[in-house]
């Protein structure tokens, strides 16, 4: 139908006409820019996820940056290890070369005078923006708190949210020097003290070099003895004695609560027909202390009094003259340990014995001096530092404990490792002795005073039977070094030249962990500036897939897009020419 009011013709070509018009902008913008999804409106998700993933990258980028510079710190201090590895290297030669005779110490020592500043000048300019690992200043290079260094190394976008991985090492690992000691080169400063009071010294080294460990600290009892001195010669005759009552392993009442066992009880008799058995020449006379300690203990044998009579020496072996012990033998199975004497009398002299009570020593108690300390990290390893011991008690066997960093803060409620108050090692020792030693009391009994020993309602042994203590007491980073490379003179401590080697030995050692730790975190950022990059080309070729134009389709459909708007411009020509048709009949 052809209407003069409305040409539908034209209006479909122009219609046409307005989509290919669409069509070829937008063929032409994603073109002339490259892309298929340029703004939101193009592709709202596929827009969100690449704008997002190019602000990672750019992320990233930094990342690798931040590598750069760290690789470069690494770098810096890894050579200057390297440097002072060789430096001590000659250092130890030369200390080798002053062990031969003859050679002048004093010329030696001022090469090591140079040596030394080799070292530390090494260490002071091994800085790379200000920042310098070897030559630091921590107040305590041992905390890990204090002394982590984080490096940047990656950007991690998960379902959490976004992160920055760190690469973490520490600077007591290769710190060469540090203000407050501690550095590789230097004292190590975790000293351990007594360990609250364990052991009664701290590991320490003498003037020659000699470590000294405390490994055991325990409390022994003593036998209840009477000693006396002689007095003599005796003469014994046809019907004279020497008689008296021994009473041995009575309780003492000081020790144990009553009842109390009043012990066993013999009558000891002494008459010329003893004397001449034992000393058949010597016509009844008793003429030296020697002799008189063997006529008591042979009548004390006889009688089965659990006793017996001995004489004494002195530390460099050399007898003691006249000295007479008459000691209790602790095998009439009580529990006690004394020995007395009572109703003495002799008609023919005392030869220095009298009357008298004496009880041996309790030692299943002892009293711990108790000095605050902290149990170190080793690194980041909270449970780096271990201290270990065996516990026991009146020569049963002993049991085996340990203790770390993160035993005492879970049981003290603590994070820094140290035992501050006698309240708190007692807690410390309860929570490690009590399970296998129930009957073992440990209390507070001052700021700096901590009381362990048996329960004497349950434990009423007395004597050399007794005992209590550790034993096996260590810590598994001692001995620390107690010397500074610096401080070695071996014109003023000639002496130690041996102890110096060894030394060497073992920093030179510690140096060397110190490169290898260095060169395994420089070997770490170079991975990750590796993967950065590669990650950094996977994600643009991942944006890529996600947003670019294909430019082949694209050029492609903009050549049909443009014969196809000159046919619409035809169609459209065509329906105008219709209604020029229609105006031609009105004329």
């Amino acid at each position: 139908m052809t209407s003069i009011l409305t040409n539908t013709a034209a209006m479909a070509a122009l219609q046409t006409l307005r989509t290919i018009g669409t069509g070829m902008a937008e063929t032409q913008q994603q073109v002339s820019s490259g892309l298929r999804v340029e703004t939101a409106s193009d592709n709202a998700a596929y827009w969100s996820i690449s704008t997002t993933m190019r602000s990672d990258n750019k992320a990233i980028s930094a990342v690798a940056d931040a590598l750069g510079l760290g690789a470069a710190k690494v770098d810096v201090a890894y050579t200057a290890i390297e440097a002072v590895i060789d430096v001590l290297s000659e250092f130890k030669s030369k200390l080798i070369a002053a062990k031969e005779p003859g050679v002048d110490a004093a010329k030696i020592q001022a090469e090591l005078d140079q040596l030394k500043g080799q070292i530390v000048s090494v260490s002071q300019s091994a800085s790379f923006n200000g920042v310098n690992w070897l030559d630091t200043d921590i107040a305590n290079i041992n905390d890990s708190d204090l002394n982590k260094v984080s490096l940047t190394s990656s950007f991690i976008r998960s379902k959490d949210g976004v992160t920055i991985g760190k690469t973490d090492f520490h600077l007591s690992e290769i710190a060469l020097f540090n203000k407050s000691s501690g550095g590789l080169l230097q004292a190590d400063t975790r000293k351990m003290l007594t360990l609250g009071g364990i052991r009664n010294y701290d590991t320490y080294m003498d003037a020659q070099g000699i470590i000294h460990m405390d490994t055991t600290n325990t409390v022994i009892g003593v036998r209840a003895v009477k000693d006396f001195n002689f007095t003599g010669p005796l003469s014994v005759g046809a019907g004279d004695t020497i008689s008296f009552d021994i009473t041995v392993d009575a309780d003492n009442p000081a020790d144990v609560d009553a009842p109390h066992h009043p012990g066993k009880t013999m009558q000891i008799v002494i008459d010329r027909t003893m004397v001449d058995t034992l000393f058949p020449a010597a016509n009844g006379v008793i003429s030296s202390y020697t002799q008189y300690a063997s006529l008591l203990n042979h009548a004390l044998s006889q009688a089965n009094s659990g006793a017996s009579a001995t004489t004494y020496v002195d530390n460099n072996g050399n007898p003691i003259i006249n000295k007479i012990g008459i000691q209790t033998q602790e095998n009439s199975g009580l529990n006690g340990s004394s020995v007395e004497i009572s109703n003495f009398v002799s008609n023919v002299g005392s030869g220095g014995m009298s009357n008298s009570l004496h009880y041996g020593t309790r030692g299943s108690g002892m009293s711990l001096l108790f000095t605050p300390f902290e149990v170190h990290k080793d690194g980041d390893n909270l449970d780096g530092v271990e201290l270990s011991f065996s516990f026991g008690v009146n020569g049963a066997p002993a049991t085996d404990h340990g203790f770390n960093r993160t035993h005492v803060n879970q049981l003290l409620g603590k994070t820094n490792g140290k035992v501050e108050t006698s309240d708190e090692m007692v807690t410390l020792l309860r929570s490690l002795i009590s399970a296998d030693w129930p009957d073992v009391i440990i209390e507070a009994t001052g700021s700096s005073a901590i009381s362990v020993r048996s329960d004497k309602t349950v434990d009423r042994l007395s004597g050399a039977r007794t005992s209590i203590g550790f034993t096996g007491i260590s810590v598994n980073i001692e001995p620390l070094a107690e010397q500074n490379v610096l401080d070695i003179d071996i014109v003023a401590n000639p002496q130690k030249l041996d102890v110096y080697i060894g030394y060497l030995e073992v920093v030179t050692a510690d140096v060397i962990d110190a490169g290898a730790t260095l060169g395994a975190l420089k070997t770490r950022i170079d991975m990750q500036e590796n993967f950065a990059q590669t990650l950094m080309d996977s994600i643009d070729k991942g944006v890529g897939r996600l947003v670019d134009a294909d430019m082949n389709e694209a050029s492609t459909r903009l050549k049909a897009l443009q014969a196809q708007e000159q046919l619409a411009i035809q169609s459209l020509q065509i329906a105008n020419s219709d209604a020029g048709n229609i105006l031609q009949l009105f004329r």
